[in-house]
């Protein structure tokens, strides 16, 4: 019989802040953490702009020597994870350690591991790479790190879905609690790649905003969008199955009611140009949980800025909700803090569950004019103070992989 599934923490590290609390307060604030690139040289780039976490300090936040061993996107979640952890108010010792998951994403690794030893290999020779290169490097050590600082022993994986990683492994932890695989989950995505190769390949991808003002780079859904900014950081949710949470006496934040998952089967960057994928993500989602497209109060939504994914994913949305899109609300995190690539669904989902729980939908930053065919309520120029019931959030990633998935507020 399937169970219901519930947030008992939050973990986030971002542009806007190295913490939930943090983070929420800049959004709060409307704060844009896009700047200068800082991590090297950009003379020789089209793209001068990213948004960087600033102020990370991995001693701080977890157990040094270990850091050490792991490169920045895998110090990411582990700061996020940890902080999830605590927010949920576990203990390890009154929990059976193989029901106790880690599904945490990240669509690249380091690229960096992948820059250094390269250049090791050309001006020093191949046995001077570093050993520890492939645990550094692959994308599957941010949840083996994770397992490991927690003592999770359950199932531990990584969806890798390009932007869509954060997402899908958010749906997949909340399938494998509804069905009995665990009793708790921390689950979201993370990401590093603000360097030189990560840059470099988007831009040739024509797929990264060459604006030099910070305010007006990322500008989902504007008709002057030109391309996405390249942000990074993690976000985490722990899940958990909701006899168990309420055994403990633990606070919930939201429930996790739908997931949906489809592919376009059409492009390998391009959204399908009619929406369909993504809206039939959104419908499986609403119809696992049994609601109406007319209960949805917001849309968290993909928005990278570029002008394909704004627009098809609007038509996303009117053919997921009908003319009930015309009643929700829809914004754009990414207007904030870039897009992190395969933490932004984990990073977004952190976001939802705020706004349910603040009624609070921030405004679509820096966003002034939509599109003819970009019309739906975007919050531009303010934000939104609404009660918040139902929450949608979107993610796609290149390769046509699409995932939503519904939160609502909790009722006993």
């Amino acid at each position: 019989m399937k169970k219901r599934v519930v947030v008992t923490g939050l973990g986030a590290v971002t542009p806007i802040g190295n913490t939930v609390e943090e983070f929420w307060k800049g959004i709060r604030r409307g704060e844009v953490g896009i700047g200068p690139i800082t991590r090297f040289d950009t003379s020789d780039y089209k793209v001068k702009l990213a948004a960087e976490v600033k102020g990370f300090s991995p001693k701080e936040r977890m157990d040094f020597k270990a850091a050490k061993r792991m490169e920045t996107f895998s110090q990411y979640a582990v700061a996020a994870a940890k902080e999830a952890f605590e927010d949920a108010g576990l203990n390890m010792e009154e929990e059976n350690p193989y029901r106790a998951g880690v599904i945490i994403g990240s669509g690249i690794g380091s690229l960096q591991t992948v820059e250094s030893n390269y250049e090791k290999i050309l001006t020093k020779g191949p046995s001077r790479v570093n050993p520890l290169m492939v645990p550094l490097m692959i994308s599957n050590m941010a949840a083996g790190n994770v397992s490991i600082q927690l003592g999770f022993q359950g199932k531990c994986t990584n969806v890798v879905t390009a932007c869509a990683s954060g997402t899908h492994c958010i749906g997949d932890a909340f399938r494998a609690i509804a069905y009995g695989d665990l009793d708790i989950c921390v689950a979201g995505g993370t990401e590093s790649s603000i360097c030189p190769t990560g840059v470099a390949g988007f831009t040739a991808l024509t797929a990264l905003s060459t604006s030099q003002d910070p305010k007006r780079a990322s500008i989902p859904f504007d008709k002057d969008r030109d391309g996405f900014v390249l942000g990074e950081g993690a976000g985490v949710v722990m899940l958990e199955e909701l006899e168990h949470a309420q055994k403990r006496g633990a606070k919930i934040y939201a429930e996790i009611v739908g997931y949906g998952a489809t592919a376009d089967a059409y492009h390998i960057t391009s959204p399908a140009e009619n929406g369909e994928g993504a809206g039939m993500a959104m419908k499986l989602a609403m119809e696992e949980a049994g609601v109406s497209p007319e209960e949805i109060d917001y849309i968290n939504a993909h928005g990278t800025s570029t002008h394909h994914n704004d627009l098809y994913e609007t038509r996303a949305i009117r053919y997921a909700l009908g003319e009930a899109a015309d009643q929700v609300v829809v914004n754009s995190t990414k207007s904030m803090i870039g897009h992190l690539l395969g933490a932004a669904g984990g990073v977004e989902c952190v976001v939802c569950v705020k706004s349910i729980q603040e009624g609070f939908i921030h405004q679509t930053m820096g966003t002034r004019e939509t599109d003819g065919e970009c019309d739906l309520n975007y919050a531009i120029g303010a934000p939104v103070e609404k009660e918040v019931n139902y929450a949608l959030t979107n993610s796609l990633g290149f390769g046509g992989h699409n995932a939503s998935l519904l939160l609502k507020k909790y009722e006993g």
